[in-house]
C-alpha cells in the first residue's frame, strides 16, 4: 500500500468496505476507483473462499493517478480478517456482488468518501465488476461528472449468456438501468475473452457514451502500464 493512502473507516451496513484517500489539495472533484471482483474462481462452479484481489488492479491504477484528490474502494467481503469473512456470505461475490443492498452500500461509502475529501463531484472509474458497480452508482446519482469503465460486463444478462455463464440471480444489471446524465467512457480489450467487447457495445447502443476497444490488450493486460497515457486523453471530458 501506498504510503500516501489514508484509510477511511466505511461502515456500511451489512458491510465493512476498505476506503483509502489520498489528498495533496483542496478539490471540488473527487476521482475514485472501485475494484474489481477479486480474487479468480478456482472453476466457473465455484468461487474463491476469500474474494480479496491477489493483484488489485484499481488501487494500482489509482495509485498512478495524478489528480490531487483520489479515493479507493473495495468490494464487499474484501479485506477482512479470517473472523470477519466468515460472517459475508459467498453470495456477495458471486451471484448478488451487484445486488440492490451491495450498491446501497457502495452508495453510502461512496458519499462518505466524498465528505470526507470535501468534494461536490465525482469522477467513478471501475475496473470490471468495479465498472458495473460504478455504472450502477452513476444511473442513480446526481453528481457524477464522468463515468469511467474498464473491461467491465456492462450488459450482464447479455454476459452471462455469450459465455454460458450461471444468471446472477439478484443482481442488477446496468442494461435495464436509466441513461446516464455524466459523461461516460468504456474502454475494452481487442483481446479480451472474459468480458468481450461486443457486451459493453451492446450497452453503449442503448445508453450511449464513447466506446474505445484497445488493440493487445486483454482482461488483466495492459491496462496498469499504458494507464498514464489514457488518463491524458481523458482531460477535457
Amino acid at each position: 500500500m501506498a504510503r500516501s493512502w489514508s484509510p477511511v473507516e466505511l461502515v456500511a451496513q451489512p458491510f465493512n468496505l476498505l476506503g483509502l484517500l489520498r489528498q495533496t489539495a483542496t478539490s471540488q472533484t473527487l476521482t475514485l476507483y472501485i475494484e474489481g471482483d477479486g480474487a479468480p474462481w478456482p472453476s466457473v462452479y465455484r468461487p474463491p473462499q476469500d474474494p480479496t484481489p491477489i493483484r488489485p488492479l484499481a488501487m494500482q491504477l489509482a495509485e498512478r493517478d495524478p489528480a490531487v484528490a483520489v479515493a479507493y474502494l473495495g468490494r464487499p467481503c474484501q479485506y477482512l480478517s479470517s473472523s470477519e469473512l466468515r460472517q459475508c456470505s459467498p453470495l456477495y461475490w458471486s451471484e448478488r456482488r451487484f445486488s440492490a443492498e451491495v450498491l446501497q452500500a457502495m452508495d453510502r461509502a461512496v458519499s462518505e468518501l466524498k465528505q470526507q475529501a470535501g468534494a461536490e463531484r465525482l469522477r467513478l472509474i471501475g475496473y470490471s465488476g468495479g465498472g458495473v458497480l460504478a455504472t450502477l452508482l452513476a444511473q442513480q446519482r446526481d453528481d457524477v461528472e464522468l463515468l469511467v469503465t474498464l473491461a467491465a460486463p456492462l450488459a450482464l444478462n447479455e454476459w452471462t449468456r455469450r459465455l454460458q455463464l450461471s444468471p446472477l440471480h439478484g443482481s442488477l444489471d446496468p442494461l435495464d438501468g436509466p441513461r446516464i446524465r455524466a459523461q461516460a467512457r468504456h474502454f475494452s480489450g481487442a483481446e479480451d475473452q472474459v468480458v468481450p467487447t461486443a457486451v459493453a457495445a451492446y450497452f453503449v447502443v442503448r445508453h450511449g457514451g464513447r466506446l474505445e476497444q484497445l488493440p493487445g490488450f486483454d482482461h488483466a493486460c495492459c491496462w496498469l502500464q499504458h494507464w498514464p497515457a489514457l488518463l491524458t486523453g481523458l482531460e477535457g471530458e
